[in-house]
């Protein structure tokens, strides 16, 4: 999976879970600002795990990461 793909795969998830569970974000483009704002703490989330779990020091960066990170803003 591409970092794009991911991305797209995040922002879609979320999007899904704010329309399906009756919310009051109204229109799409609200929806859709929600969902990328969720996937980006999911993508810093998952950083930070990466970072803990490997034992590496704060200035390691995963690029892979990094590049969803980039791919969610473009959206």
């Amino acid at each position: 999976m591409t970092a794009k793909e991911k991305a797209f795969e995040l922002v879609d998830t979320y999007k899904f879970v704010l329309w399906s569970e009756d919310t009051q974000c109204g229109e799409e483009i609200l929806c859709t600002g929600i969902a990328k704002r969720c996937a980006l703490i999911t993508v810093d989330e998952l950083i930070e795990k990466e970072i803990s779990l490997l034992g590496l020091n704060e200035d390691y960066i995963p690029t892979w990461y990094n590049w969803v990170k980039e791919e969610i803003q473009k959206l």
